[in-house]
């Protein structure tokens, strides 16, 4: 199965919210996970610790090139984490997510 997600990372979960329903609306992705984290990154030469959300979507290997480029254009963060995560899933229910993607 081509599945996969996408874990993508923002500073709220209003961004999260706003690119999900972005991908969802342009059919990019079937459907989406957002989840408060608290994440440890270095940025501008100090560890930043700092809370964000992560939004999972989930979609098929064909789509993340143009699902990465959607992401870019709206993002707030100037290196967006941006990351493609192959999975595998019940039959059932990849059945319906290639139904939802166009």
């Amino acid at each position: 199965m081509d599945f996969i997600f996408i874990y993508i990372t923002t500073p709220n979960k209003k961004e999260a919210k706003k690119i999900a329903r972005y991908l969802l609306k342009r059919r990019l992705i079937a459907c989406a996970n957002i989840f408060p984290i608290n994440s440890l990154y270095w940025w501008k030469v100090k560890i930043v610790d700092d809370n964000e959300f992560v939004l999972i979507a989930k979609t098929i290997k064909n789509n993340f090139e143009k699902v990465k480029k959607e992401i870019e254009k709206i993002h707030s963060y100037k290196i967006p984490c941006i990351i493609k995560i192959p999975v595998s899933s019940n039959k059932k229910f990849f059945d319906w997510l290639k139904r939802e993607i166009r």
